[in-house]
């Protein structure tokens, strides 16, 4: 008889957080049916950060489906040290999230959901701004937006299919 292997656990990488917990209700014949919605981001504090929604009729069952939405919706954050590479504007829907580099020892100058991902993604010196809509999950997205649009000197060598030195 073969040895079963037993499978190691995965070792998680990914630190998460809670955004927001929203208690939605749904009118039926018989009432209102109550459930939740969770936000969460997940991050590793290294490039790689990503953000995901879940509903359930418990809070700890929407925490858990948010968090597995994140975990397969992650994007890699081109940085710079501590840093962004480059100003951008990330936009969806009526939320604008403005994010510019800063100068190293600033910190993450960032309010509400922006700075969790900042955080998480590993950015510990930005400069940010949120304008329009300030509801999360448009905020959440578009910051990441923004995060997708960012590119480094590398990068665009790369694409134009020269040096870095004639980049100038």
């Amino acid at each position: 008889m073969a040895k079963q292997q037993r499978r190691e656990k995965e070792i998680d990488i990914f630190e998460d957080r809670v955004v927001s917990i929203n208690r939605v209700t749904k009118v039926v014949k018989g009432g209102r049916r109550i459930r939740f919605s969770a936000l969460v981001i997940v991050g590793d504090k290294n490039g790689t950060v990503g953000f995901g929604t879940g509903k359930a009729q418990e809070v700890p069952d929407a925490i858990k489906k948010a968090i597995q939405a994140a975990k397969n919706n992650t994007i890699k954050v081109s940085l710079v040290g501590a840093t962004i590479p480059h100003g951008v504007v990330g936009k969806y829907g009526a939320s604008s999230v403005l994010l510019r580099p800063a100068s190293e020892g600033t910190g993450v100058i960032a309010g509400g959901a922006v700075r969790t991902i900042c955080e998480l993604a590993g950015i510990n010196d930005i400069l940010s701004k949120s304008l329009g809509s300030k509801s999360p999950i448009n905020t959440v997205r578009a910051t990441f937006a923004g995060l997708e649009l960012l590119k480094t000197k590398e990068d665009v060598a790369e694409l134009r299919g020269i040096s870095v030195d004639k980049l100038g």
